[in-house]
């Protein structure tokens, strides 16, 4: 694996760098080798306005502080005033994916190996389907590795495209390209449109607009400041288009971090659903990862196309919420909501093909997709109604295959399985 900087000690006290939940996506920590290094710096107005002045502002959170980039010495400076509180944003690396290893993408010019892949034909209910529809007029912003825009199943679905992820401008609009793969298969899986010429992927909502929002590099890792500006952003573009939106975030962190989670509560508060991956640490409890694990967000665990007691199993990678918890029926934190088909997922690929990779960042964007497809059909309901829906449906279609999973509420696979009627 690559090897990047990392400044600092325990995870739970820093800006928390996040990384993408395809298998082995929690990362292993770098080593120290850059003297730059990202902080966020809070205190009091006038000392912060001092300190911008030095360093520069690369995002501002208000009462929340702002982050930005210093060397040594500027970091030297700042920690001899008293009065601001200076905390080192910690970077963290993904593994290496081996589903991703084991089928590379294929040929550009190649179509996928299923138009509809199992996962679209489980969501379905239909194993005979050749197409999917619906989700017009809804805004799904995927947080990620960025998209290819020009992959002929997506480029009729691009309405926006940003980078979060550059060190010299912060926000770079109109630009999001991916070098990883990641971001452009959850795009994918979400709304793929089956290309111009019909014989492209299907994802669940081929009529919803993706806004793509680069927030991870190329190794498929960012800073959780970078995040938070990215959920913030689509909040506050949700309200100036007037637009229904969807925020679909296939990464996370085993531990909290205040600036996300802060930004989660903003975009709910603004009627955005926040759908996140449940993280790739099971088939041990309390495993759920950050954002997922925030009551305001919908954390998502893997589904495989294997049969158990009856049902779709939960794949041994999907991490685990808290069985204390157990059928309760409320979410609470470090909850995992629903399931949905995770393991072995084609979809679209950075480099114009397609490719098939496993993680509970495979099982999110399904989640994101159906409740697109929902909201298009029932444009009066609320963020919240959206929520229920999605709940009631994955009580119809419970999970009982996978370590932990039950009748019921379970701390595996949740309420169940949502699924389009």
């Amino acid at each position: 694996m690559i090897k990047r900087k990392v400044i600092g000690a325990s995870v739970l006290s820093f800006v928390m760098g996040v990384s993408m939940f395809a298998t082995g996506a929690f990362g292993q920590q770098p080593n120290i080798q850059e003297e730059s290094y990202r902080v966020i710096i809070q205190g009091p107005s006038s000392d912060k306005a001092e300190a911008k002045k030095n360093v520069g502002v690369r995002w501002d959170f208000g009462a929340e502080g702002f982050t930005t980039t210093v060397n040594s010495k500027q970091y030297q400076a700042l920690v001899k005033n008293k009065n601001l509180t200076i905390e080192k944003v910690q970077e963290v690396q993904i593994a290496p994916n081996n589903e991703g290893a084991a089928k590379p993408g294929g040929s550009t010019n190649s179509g996928p190996s299923d138009q509809t892949p199992w996962g679209i034909q489980a969501i379905y209910n239909d194993s005979s389907i050749q197409a999917t529809s619906g989700g017009s007029g809804i805004k799904v912003a995927v947080l990620d590795t960025g998209a290819n825009t020009t992959h002929t199943d997506l480029t009729n679905r691009v309405e926006q495209c940003k980078d979060f992820t550059q060190a010299k401008t912060p926000l770079i609009d109109g630009s999001c390209s991916d070098g990883n793969g990641h971001g452009t298969h959850v795009a994918g899986t979400v709304l793929a449109d089956g290309g111009s010429n019909g014989q492209g992927i299907y994802g669940v909502a081929p009529e919803a607009n993706l806004w793509a929002y680069k927030v991870l590099n190329n190794r498929g890792s960012g800073y959780s400041d970078d995040i938070a500006s990215a959920i913030r952003t689509a909040a506050d573009e949700a309200a100036r288009t007037s637009s229904k939106v969807i925020i679909s975030m296939s990464l996370g962190s085993s531990a909290k971090d205040s600036l996300i989670s802060s930004a989660v509560d903003y975009a709910y508060s603004k009627g955005v659903l926040i759908i996140a991956a449940a993280g790739n640490s099971g088939p041990s409890s309390n495993t759920i990862g950050y954002p997922g694990a925030l009551v305001n967000a919908v954390a998502v665990a893997a589904l495989e196309d294997i049969q158990q007691n009856g049902t779709y199993r939960v794949a041994d990678f999907s991490s685990r919420g808290n069985p204390a918890t157990d059928e309760d029926y409320v979410i609470q934190e470090r909850d995992v909501e629903v399931s949905a088909p995770g393991r072995a997922i084609e979809s679209t690929w950075h480099d114009g093909s397609y490719n098939t990779i496993s993680g509970t960042s495979m099982a999110t964007p399904h989640v994101s997709g159906l409740a697109a497809k929902i909201w298009a059909a029932n444009p009066s309901m609320s963020h919240t109604a959206l929520r229920a829906e999605l709940q009631n449906r994955a009580k119809s279609n419970d999970i009982l295959g996978g370590t932990g999973a039950a009748t019921g509420d379970d701390y595996a696979s949740g309420f169940g399985f949502p699924r389009v009627r």
